[in-house]
């Protein structure tokens, strides 16, 4: 059985973030959730992970143990919170992965705080909004609290009722998500200035086309021309597509374990 994880909040910008600590040594691992989720929604692969390592999860702006402020969701402010975060523990440089909305705030930590990044890992998530399918982009736009019903039937609302400071605030956390979601981006430009190496993962039936991750992929100096015999131009930019694994199931995937746990090696 793997020893119970060191726990605590770090203040970050008007907010109390939950954290967890797994393993010791080597670059620290941060990782991060994706919407509506917690750190326990990457259920064993924290610990495997923590083998030789130290892996922190954190946990967003009302999620999971982080209780709520009064301020929008946006993956701008949780990529500066994730950078706080980094700083208040005295992580120094680490290694960053996400899922989903967890994706897209490590991705905005490395765009705006550069310097506290080795390498990044953006699991699940497009570069721009008009990445994910039209049908994705359509459920975005009907997120909100009138969903609370079908969704407090949820395994999901359940995990998170047992640990939430204010119980009663899944309504509100169902419309930030909505309206952080309805937000228009497009981050090419400031993804194409990224220097670190970087792993993108999606699965094969994801709800981002494959198209859409060799964009991103291209944007990052990657798949844009053959690696040559003795792979010297290949670059630092990686891409993944995880066989038979969907939007829904990528964080938990074995695949994912062994495409992050090989690039951050």
């Amino acid at each position: 059985m793997s020893p119970q994880p060191r726990i605590g909040h770090v203040p970050v910008n008007g907010l109390a973030m939950y954290w967890e600590s797994r393993g010791e040594g080597g670059t620290p691992l941060v990782v991060v959730h994706g919407g509506f989720g917690m750190a326990s929604m990457f259920g064993d692969l924290l610990d495997e992970f923590a083998r030789d390592r130290r892996v922190v999860a954190l946990e967003l702006q009302g999620h999971g143990h982080t209780r709520d402020i009064d301020r929008p969701f946006t993956h701008e402010a949780f990529g500066d919170d994730i950078a706080a975060a980094i700083e208040g523990l005295g992580l120094g440089e680490v290694d960053l992965l996400g899922y989903s909305v967890g994706a897209g705030s490590v991705l905005r930590c490395a765009i705006q705080h550069p310097d506290l990044v080795r390498r990044l890992a953006v699991a699940c998530f497009p570069h721009r909004r008009d990445g994910w399918y039209p049908e994705i982009r359509a459920a975005f736009d009907q997120m909100g609290r009138a969903q609370f019903e079908m969704l407090r039937q949820s395994p999901m609302y359940a995990a998170w009722r047992q640990v939430a400071p204010d119980p009663e605030a899944f309504p509100t956390l169902i419309d930030k998500i909505g309206e952080l979601n309805r937000r228009d981006y497009d981050w090419s430009k400031e993804i194409r200035a990224l220097d670190m190496p970087t792993l993108l993962v999606y699965g094969d039936a994801d709800s981002i086309p494959p198209a859409e991750a060799a964009a991103f992929h291209a944007l990052l100096g990657g798949g844009r021309r053959d690696a040559g015999w003795d792979s010297s131009q290949i670059g630092s930019a990686r891409l993944a597509i995880l066989p038979g694994v969907t939007h829904y199931d990528a964080f938990a995937s074995p695949d994912l374990l062994r495409a992050v746990s090989a690039f951050i090696a």
